[in-house]
């Protein structure tokens, strides 16, 4: 769960220029424990705070600018939001993790080269120091102009400053180096997604022609680096919240889990707290309500108890102990081993003894979910027609989805 809380939280903005007074900073109810309980009662394994977007503000009381949560009236100027937040995680037993913007429309040495990116990296140093266990550290390659130039990161610096402060945190950012952006925020990973890619194909963060794009929301079968993709998309039209703007329902969000998490990818979903610092009740019954679907679809497994036999083609017959009806097809592929599968397919057969096509794909990853027709299937058969390794496929499974969407979404594209 990413949480996109900040300046632009009170003056229903998306992006601050940085001249916002601190003062209009006061979320009076914020209870983080309540993000927290939420994102674990909804699955979620990981909360994301914005700890500093691009206008600057800081949501902790840093030595390196005055232009933070020590300056407004929140907590009377001693409040702490990433305190709370990673108290309220380690209290409900989900990891925690940071957003520090590399953009800064507030400090005054943006844009000067070295100067700015020790600041920057004192407030990493002040972040990763003082909070406990970090699991993910996340960056994206926001950078502006101005009258001193263009600032160029070190990022070298920056990864190897994280690494030595939380050797365990997982890195985020287009060009990893733990886990790489999918290329978009819309919530849909490739139909084709490696794990692995090229690493001199995006060597720096922010770069977004589009083979760049390409090449991260793909991957690449003949990557030297493992470095799985990340989808990130938010539950609102906006990042921040807005009074005006609704939340994607549970029927949305199950599209966006299958598009994502369903195509071998991560899903980093954003749910931005309201004025008041809590969560909107709109947001969390659409979490919850996604919650359950999932659980309910996805927790029952229709093959679980069919018999597995291998025909002289080569492929994995399944035959349930009485016949299913599925909407809903799931593989699996045992990713310790690497990622392999490059070509497959699956075919039902209707009572008939006839195989016919039900789906076809390219890769698996560690979790591929696939909607099909509406099927009788007495028999299952999946064939794998191109792995560049042992098809190492742990997991066949099939679901029904009842009274769920049917639809292939409109920007479900490859």
């Amino acid at each position: 769960m990413f949480v996109h809380l900040g300046i632009n939280t009170f003056t229903d903005r998306e992006w601050g220029d940085g001249t916002e007074d601190p003062a209009l900073f006061d979320p009076a109810g914020l209870d983080a424990r309540q993000w927290a309980r939420v994102a674990r009662e909804a699955g979620f394994g990981t909360l994301v705070l914005t700890a500093k977007h691009h206008d600057g503000f800081c949501l902790w009381p840093t030595a390196t600018t005055r232009h933070s949560v020590a300056a407004s009236p929140w907590r009377d100027g001693a409040g702490d939001v990433v305190r709370e937040a990673a108290q309220a995680c380690a209290a409900e037993g989900v990891r925690f993790g940071v957003y520090c913007s590399p953009w800064d429309r507030n400090a005054p040495a943006y844009g000067s080269g070295r100067a700015y990116d020790d600041l920057w990296l004192a407030q990493l140093t002040e972040l990763l120091t003082g909070y406990g266990p970090i699991a993910q550290v996340w960056f994206d390659g926001a950078v502006g102009e101005t009258e001193r130039g263009r600032q160029v990161y070190d990022w070298e610096r920056v990864f190897t400053t994280v690494r030595a402060l939380q050797p365990d945190a997982v890195i985020f950012s287009d060009a990893g180096p733990d886990v790489r952006w999918v290329g978009n925020e819309d919530g849909v990973a490739g139909t084709t997604t490696w794990s692995t890619i090229d690493p001199t194909s995006v060597p720096t963060p922010g770069r977004h022609d589009p083979w760049t794009l390409d090449a991260l929301r793909h991957g690449d079968p003949d990557g030297s680096v493992w470095r799985p993709a990340e989808t990130d998309v938010s539950i609102r039209p906006g990042w921040f919240w807005h009074p005006d703007e609704q939340p994607r329902d549970a029927a949305a969000l199950f599209e966006l889990y299958l598009t994502s998490v369903g195509r071998g990818s991560k899903l980093l979903l954003n749910v931005p707290p309201t004025r008041d610092g809590l969560l909107d009740a709109a947001d969390v019954a659409a979490l919850r309500a996604f919650a359950a679907h999932r659980r309910a679809v996805l927790g029952t497994d229709l093959l679980a108890d069919a018999a597995a036999t291998t025909d002289d083609g080569g492929g994995l017959v399944l035959t349930p102990a009485t016949p299913v009806r599925a909407d809903l097809l799931g593989l699996a592929e045992d990713i310790t081993e690497g990622q392999h599968v490059a070509a497959w397919r699956a075919q039902a057969d209707h009572g008939d003894g006839v195989w016919r096509p039900l789906a076809s794909g390219t890769t698996i990853g560690h979790r591929r979910l696939v909607r099909v027709p509406p099927t009788d299937v007495h028999r299952l058969r999946l064939v794998v027609d191109l792995a560049y390794g042992p098809a190492r496929v742990t997991d066949v499974s099939l679901h029904l989805d009842e009274g769920g969407e049917l639809r292939r979404r409109p920007d479900a594209h490859d």
